[in-house]
């Protein structure tokens, strides 16, 4: 048996056009309510940034929010919405419920013919006709109706209306202020980007950050931009939590004047529209911690450069250098200058002419100037600089350049000291010591000679080049050993100075404070010692004086008893005696140290009879044995007796032992006394043939010269040539100083015969008296300046030979003294042994050390050659 075939029922054609007729207008108006309220969210989002960006910075996080709130609605609610009324909504029974919803008996019959038209049945359960009939009556009553209004609420067209009235809002915006309106539209599109907020009050570029000197009140302007279109009368400013300030408007800036601050904080900003934020940190100004200077020399100084650090702010450097300043700072830098650079000008009323400021290299925290030229006046450079805070140093710095002259080198000589004689023989150390500024080029030794005598030998005259000097030598010490007979310099005055030079051109040396040496003959030399002995006795008298009147004072002393010695007053008296009795002990041997130095000097002099000698090394034991024991032992009994440990007995005892070694060492200085006027005679008589020696070879050397004028004589002063006439007055000059020689040799020799009575010099000095050469002397001197040179020369002659023969008498005299004073007795003979083989051993070591001294000398001669070839 065949089962029936199941069948489906249409819904009626007008039921089903009337619903999708329904279902599509549903559609179109939900899904114009979706864009709608999609373009309203932007638009609201847009025109709510527009709004905040009028009075304060959206933030981008702000603004992020906006966008997506603003797009949430066409990327969010849309679909949920477009879900909801469309998805949802598109079958007949999908509508027939949202229908039932507003017309529920219609709804219900629409569902029920829905359900009927979708019953899949036989047609022996289920009648086609009555299916059919029961449709056909819903879609009549449905025909009947407009389904338009049984749709829900629709609000499209106020949807509508507010995106119209935002879009013409949005739109005046950005005609009316298109530059806000983008601005604005720029930072909606792209909120997390930089763009910076358009204001009506345009402000110049401010910082978002500020150093300011910590504790130090601070400024800051605000600049009005040239276009911009708001221009408020005021501006306002508040520090973190402090009161606020307000400045008006001067020109196109606000001026605000903060105090010092001394924590962070923020500075909050507002002009018209505009607000900016400006977090300020109180930081200390950069300091510099180092400034150097890096000279150039000029180019004849042969230096190389110089680097100093500049503890004190100035550098020196000569005139004609280039100064190069640096400086470096506790931070890094941005910016540095150096002037306006001006002249020191002391005393001077005018404004000091100013070098415009130039900008310095930079290089992390280090600045350095361009280089300048130093010329004849000092330079004051103020330095500014900025590091990267912003901050400015301390104002008022500067650096100085000191321009000094390349002044002349200094020399002197060290170790000799005012004038010196000396015999050829020896040897003078000294130190040529040289010192210059910017470095020594030569140094050297000079002298020049002038003959004590006209007709003496030559002038001497030469230099030596000690040390060829360099750019860096700045200072020298040069050890010199100066010899005559090394030099080949004969007796005469000779005038001694050292010299140096520098490397500034066309300078002339420079030259130390002179000398003098007198280089003696061996007879000058005597009477030089003669003179010293002769000072030497002078004081040994003196002293001998003093301590007779100590002795006398000892004792008035002694005869005091021992109460009256132990008075204060007499304590006192006993003081005072020992204090002068030591300050006598001091002087003997001072004077004994003076006769040692004498006898050494003397010993050098082989025209010093050794007898003479003698005495003087007699004399000098003498004087160390009373400074050394006598006078002090003294002293000592003075000070034992005017001790208050003592007894009565002690006190006198003492007393009376000192007065007894007081009158002992009078004794001993008497005859010390004695041995010294013996050795001063026997020296004086000595020097009385040197003496006339000298006088002999002066009165040759007249001969001489008088003889080498031969073609000039018989010539009248007006005939001669100057340069003869200046030789004539200078050997007139000598006959002169002969005369007067000779003259003070006769009074000198007849105050000698008066104390020694010594038959063999009064002879002499009779004789002279007798030959009348004093009146001789005389006619030769007129003889010369008549230009009678022949005449002038044979009686100089005779007279030169006569003044020998007078000195042979008187050599022999003095060899007889001699022999004499060394006799007397076998104890005397070994004596005289002793002191012999004691004076030859003290010159073989004079000998020795003016050898080493000669050595020394060469050594300088030779050293001088080198550096000067």
């Amino acid at each position: 048996m065949l089962e029936p075939k199941p069948t489906r029922s249409p819904l009626p054609e007008s039921l089903r056009v009337q619903l999708e007729e329904y279902r599509r207008q549903l559609w179109r108006t939900k899904i114009a309510e979706a864009v709608f309220a999609g373009i309203f969210g932007l638009l609201l989002s847009f025109l709510i940034v527009f709004a905040i960006d009028r009075f304060s910075a959206t933030p981008p996080m702000g603004r992020l929010i906006i966008l997506l709130a603003g797009t949430s609605l066409s990327a969010i609610f849309a679909p949920i919405w477009l879900h909801r009324w469309v998805w949802r909504h598109r079958d007949h029974d999908q509508l027939a419920r949202l229908i039932a919803k507003k017309h529920s008996g219609l709804g219900d019959r629409l569902l029920g013919v829905i359900d009927l038209a979708n019953q899949i049945e036989s047609d022996d359960s289920l009648s086609p006709r009555l299916r059919a009939a029961a449709m056909e009556a819903v879609a009549a009553e449905t025909q009947r109706r407009k389904l338009d209004d049984l749709l829900p609420l629709s609000r499209h067209k106020r949807w509508s209306l507010a995106v119209i009235l935002l879009f013409l809002i949005a739109g005046i915006a950005l005609i009316a202020v298109p530059e806000a309106g983008l601005n604005s539209l720029k930072r909606w599109l792209f909120p997390l980007s930089e763009t910076p907020r358009y204001t009506f009050t345009q402000l110049e570029a401010l910082p978002s950050e500020l150093a300011v000197p910590v504790g130090e009140a601070f400024s800051l302007e605000l600049h009005l931009a040239s276009g911009s279109r708001w221009q408020p009368p005021t501006a306002r400013a508040r520090f973190a939590s402090q009161d606020p300030l307000e400045t008006s408007l001067h020109g196109q800036r606000y001026h605000f004047e903060f105090p010092g601050q001394l924590q962070p904080g923020f500075l909050r900003l507002e002009v018209g529209d505009a607000i900016h934020k400006i977090f300020v940190t109180p930081s200390l100004r950069p300091s510099l911690i180092r400034s150097q200077a890096v000279i150039e020399f000029p180019t004849y100084l042969r230096r190389e450069q110089e680097s100093q650090v500049l503890t004190t702010g100035t550098v020196r450097a000569v005139e004609g250098a280039n100064v190069q300043l640096s400086v470096e700072a506790d931070r890094a830098l941005v910016r540095a200058s150096a002037g306006p650079i001006s002249a020191l000008q002391a005393g001077s009323g005018e404004a000091p002419e100013l070098t415009p400021s130039q900008p310095m290299t930079l290089d992390g925290a280090k600045a350095t100037a361009p280089s300048i030229e130093v010329g004849a006046t000092s330079l004051k450079i103020p330095l500014q600089w900025t590091d990267t805070l912003g901050l400015d140093g301390a104002p008022g710095f500067e650096l100085r350049i000191e321009a000094v002259p390349d002044e002349a080198p200094i020399v002197y000589i060290e170790g000799l000291s005012g004038n010196r004689a000396m015999l050829p023989s020896e040897t003078i150390d000294f130190t040529v010591s040289a010192a210059d500024d910017f470095g020594l080029q030569s140094i050297g030794l000079e002298w020049q000679g002038e003959p004590t005598r006209p007709g003496d030998a030559e002038s001497a005259s030469g230099e030596l080049t000690l040390q060829q000097g360099s750019p860096d030598l700045t200072r020298a010490g040069l050890p010199v050993a100066f010899s005559p007979d090394t030099l080949g310099i004969a007796p005469q005055k000779l005038t001694l100075r050292a010299w140096s030079t520098d490397y500034l051109p066309g300078r002339t040396r420079t030259y130390s404070q002179p000398l003098t040496l007198y280089i003696l003959t061996p007879a000058e030399h005597a009477q030089m010692l003669k003179n010293r002995l002769d000072r030497t006795v002078g004081e040994l008298e003196d002293l001998a004086r003093k301590e007779r009147s100590l002795y006398e004072e000892n004792q008035r002393i002694e005869r005091l008893d021992a109460t009256e010695l132990r008075t204060p007053e007499n304590l006192l008296r006993l003081q005072s005696q020992q204090q002068l009795e030591d300050r006598q002990a001091e002087a003997l041997k001072e004077l004994g140290d003076r006769v040692e130095e004498l006898l050494k000097d003397s010993a050098r002099n082989d025209t010093i009879d050794p007898e003479t000698l003698r005495r003087m090394s007699e004399m000098m034991e003498s004087l160390r044995e009373l400074g050394n024991q006598d006078l002090p032992g003294v002293s000592g009994k003075l000070g034992e007796a005017g001790d208050a440990k003592n007894s009565d007995e002690k006190s006198e005892r003492d007393m009376s032992d000192a007065v007894e070694r007081q009158k002992e060492a009078l004794e001993k200085i008497r005859k010390t006394i004695e041995e010294a006027n013996e050795a001063n005679q026997r020296f004086e008589a000595s020097t009385f043939v040197s003496r006339l020696k000298k006088a002999a070879g002066d009165q040759e050397g007249i001969t001489r010269t008088s003889l080498a004028g031969f073609e000039r004589f018989g010539l009248r002063p007006d005939e001669l040539d100057p340069a003869e006439l200046g030789e004539r007055d200078d050997l007139v000059r000598l006959q002169s100083a002969t005369g007067s020689e000779i003259r003070w040799i006769q009074e000198d020799l007849g105050h000698f015969f008066t104390r020694t009575a010594n038959p063999d010099y009064g002879k002499v000095f009779e004789a002279m008296q007798d030959s009348g050469i004093q009146i001789e002397l005389e006619n030769i001197r007129q003889q010369i300046e008549r230009n009678q040179g022949y005449l002038a020369a044979s009686s100089s002659h005779q007279w030169s030979d006569q003044l020998r023969e007078w000195a042979k008498m008187l050599e022999g005299a003095s060899n007889e003294a001699g022999g004499g004073g060394g006799g007397g007795g076998g104890g005397g003979s070994d004596e005289d042994e002793d002191f012999e083989f004691m004076l030859r051993v003290m010159r073989m070591v004079q000998e020795e050390q003016d050898l080493r001294a000669r050595t020394r000398a060469l050594e300088t001669l030779r050293r001088a050659k080198e550096e000067n070839p």
